[in-house]
């Protein structure tokens, strides 16, 4: 039986998850660190990434499969010298319930009242708010990949009306969806915007003053309220502050940022009416991204076409 081909892992992870993860991973498999500066890398053919090293492609020349730490490739694609191999994504169970987890979670705080109630609670005041039901508010999800597909459709479970937009249409039982061309409309009937866009050229800063001044007002919540979890280069954060500071968004909630980790000197962090988490609402789990990329090579290794590919043309 042929001898199994290197791994570089290049993960800029918790050291000691990536270490439990590894304990119990690749069995057979030779593991090589790229945080190790002295390792011969060069017979490494496989490398399992998330913000890797800048040289890690001359260290590692012979790669033939390169595997993404997360959902999203954005980080990948703008590597120097990256070779014309295949990439794959992360996709994993695991990681589409952790993030529909956060993206209901921060509907209902919206819902709800959460922020303004924390703000109450800091100040001793007793105040009943008013709370409409989610059946009175539409939520229109951007992105309908994985993730935003699974998100749709829990949004639909907790009695939200849920709509959705992606560039070309996608079919989703008892969701309306809109195409690229009908963002007007869509964001028409939005009280509750989600972004879960990838990053490309044509996602970069959509979510920018034009864009929140075509979102429904007047609704349940009075005025709209922006939740980002997708990637921090599609929102224009100088917009998001002047509209929430306008009172076009009624409230936001950010889990991404242009620059990570956000500036102390943000204004984002002051504003109450402001949720900021960060850049965790769906974690890696190491353990479930050594399994999927494991199946991936083993895949490779029989020559059978591997899975969640990304399309460089498209940028996911």
């Amino acid at each position: 039986m042929p001898a199994k081909k290197p791994i570089v892992i290049d993960l800029k992870f918790e050291r000691r998850e990536v270490d439990a993860a590894l304990a119990n991973a690749f069995s057979g498999w030779p593991v090589l660190r790229a945080s190790d500066p002295d390792l011969d890398l060069s017979e490494a053919r496989y490398a399992i990434i998330w913000k890797p090293d800048p040289n890690l492609f001359q260290r590692a020349p012979n790669l033939e499969v390169l595997f993404s730490g997360g959902a999203g490739v954005d980080h990948i694609l703008t590597l120097p010298d990256l070779p014309d191999i295949p990439i794959v994504r992360f996709v994993d169970e695991s990681l589409t319930t952790r993030m529909s987890e956060w993206v209901v979670l921060q509907a209902l705080s919206h819902l709800r009242q959460v922020p303004a109630y924390l703000k109450q609670q800091r100040e001793r005041q007793w105040r009943e708010l008013s709370q409409p039901e989610a059946k009175d508010l539409t939520v229109g999800v951007m992105g309908l990949g994985v993730l935003g597909q699974d998100s749709a459709r829990k949004l639909k479970i907790m009695g939200f009306n849920v709509i959705g937009w992606s560039r070309s249409r996608k079919v989703i039982d008892g969701i309306e969806t809109f195409d690229g061309g009908e963002l007007d409309a869509f964001l028409s009937r939005t009280d509750i915007l989600v972004g879960l866009l990838p990053l490309t050229p044509d996602t970069h800063g959509i979510f920018n003053a034009a864009l929140f001044s075509r979102l429904r007002q007047g609704g349940a919540l009075a005025r709209p309220v922006f939740i980002n979890a997708g990637r921090g280069g599609s929102q224009v954060e100088a917009d998001v502050v002047a509209a929430l500071e306008a009172g076009v968004l009624g409230g936001a909630s950010l889990d991404v940022f242009e620059k990570e980790p956000l500036p102390t000197d943000s204004p984002l962090w002051r504003m109450e009416n402001v949720i900021v988490t960060p850049h965790a609402a769906s974690a890696s789990d190491v353990r479930a991204l050594f399994r999927n990329a494991q199946a991936q090579m083993e895949r490779h290794e029989k020559g059978e076409p591997l899975q969640n590919v990304v399309d460089r043309r498209s940028g996911y």
